[in-house]
C-alpha cells in the first residue's frame, strides 16, 4: 500500500491507498519542528484503529509547501515504515511541462493539483484551492502548468482582520443570506464570504479572457464547497484533488531506494 503524505501550511494529511481506493485519511496540525518519533506514534495508532500494519506500506510519497517539516516527514517514514519517501519537486516526471519562469519555485501541492485535475476533468481548467492561500492554477489544453495568481486565505484574512482592528471580533466564516449585514458579525462575514465570492468570480473571468477560451473551473481544499455555494463560476469540486496527484505521481516515477545507512539523513 501506498502512504501519502500531504504538508501544508495550516494541516498535514495522511493517507493510505491500496490498489483501488483509500484506506484511511488523517489530519494533523503543522508543526514543522514535530519530530519523526512524534509524527509516527500518532500515525500507527491510526492506522492499526483503521486495521491495517506497518507491513502493509509498501511505498510513500510527501508533497509539501513546508520545507521545514519534510525532514521529520522523511526520516519518519524511513524509520517507522522502512521506505524511502518519493518527494514531490519539479524535476520528477510529472508528464506535462512547468510552463512559468523557474518551475522550482512553484508549490508542490499546485503542480499536484494540475496533475490530478487534467488526469479527471481534461481541458483547458482553473484549479482554485481554497487553503491558507486561495490560489488560482491554469492548465492549458494539453495539460501543461502556465502560471497562476496566489491570494491570501479566507481563514488568513479573517484572523488578519480581528488582529488589526480592536473593535473586531474572531469570527468563522459563514454564508451569511443578506450582503448588507446589520450587526458587526453579519456585516464581517458578508464582507469576507461575499468578498471571496466576488474575487473568484473576478478572477476567472479576468483568466478565461486573458487565456482566450472556454475553461472549465474546479475547486478544492476545505472550504471549496461553501464556497461554490454562491457562486455559479465553480463547476466541479473536488476535496481529494492533491492527494490524488500525489497518487499518480508516485505511480509514475521509480519508487526510491531506502538507503542502508538511515542514521545518513540529508536535511533539504
Amino acid at each position: 500500500m501506498l502512504l501519502v503524505i500531504d504538508c501544508g501550511n495550516t494541516n498535514v494529511v495522511f493517507a493510505v491507498r491500496d490498489a483501488t481506493s483509500w484506506r484511511g485519511t488523517w489530519r494533523i496540525r503543522t508543526e514543522a519542528q514535530r519530530t519523526c518519533d512524534e509524527y509516527g506514534v500518532w500515525l500507527m495508532s491510526l492506522i492499526e484503529h483503521a486495521g491495517l500494519r506497518r507491513e502493509d506500506i509498501s511505498a510513500a510519497v510527501i508533497g509539501t509547501v513546508v520545507p521545514a517539516a519534510l525532514y521529520h516527514l522523511r526520516r519518519m517514514c524511513r524509520d517507522w515504515f522502512s521506505v524511502e519517501p518519493l518527494v514531490a519537486r519539479s524535476t520528477l516526471d510529472w508528464g506535462f511541462d512547468i510552463r512559468v519562469n523557474n518551475p522550482a519555485e512553484v508549490g508542490a501541492d499546485r503542480l499536484l493539483n494540475t496533475l490530478a485535475a487534467h488526469r479527471r476533468f481534461t481541458g483547458p481548467l482553473i484549479i482554485v484551492d481554497f487553503g491558507t492561500a486561495t490560489t488560482f492554477d491554469v492548465v492549458d489544453k494539453g495539460g501543461a502548468y502556465v502560471g497562476g495568481v496566489i491570494c491570501p486565505g479566507i481563514n488568513l484574512s479573517l484572523e488578519a482582520l480581528h488582529q488589526a482592528a480592536a473593535q473586531l471580533p474572531r469570527i468563522g466564516i459563514a454564508r451569511p443570506q443578506a450582503v448588507i449585514g446589520r450587526q458587526t458579525v453579519p456585516a464581517m462575514q458578508s464582507g469576507v464570504y461575499w468578498g471571496y465570492v466576488a474575487m473568484v468570480e473576478g478572477l476567472v473571468a479576468r483568466i478565461k479572457a486573458e487565456y482566450g477560451g472556454p475553461m472549465k473551473v474546479v475547486a478544492t481544499g476545505g472550504l471549496a464547497s461553501l464556497l461554490a455555494e454562491g457562486t455559479m463560476v465553480i463547476e466541479q469540486i473536488d476535496p481529494d484533488l492533491t492527494l490524488d496527484g500525489l497518487r499518480m505521481l508516485a505511480e509514475r516515477n521509480p519508487v526510491p531506494t531506502l538507503r542502508a545507512d538511515k542514521r545518513l539523513i540529508e536535511q533539504d
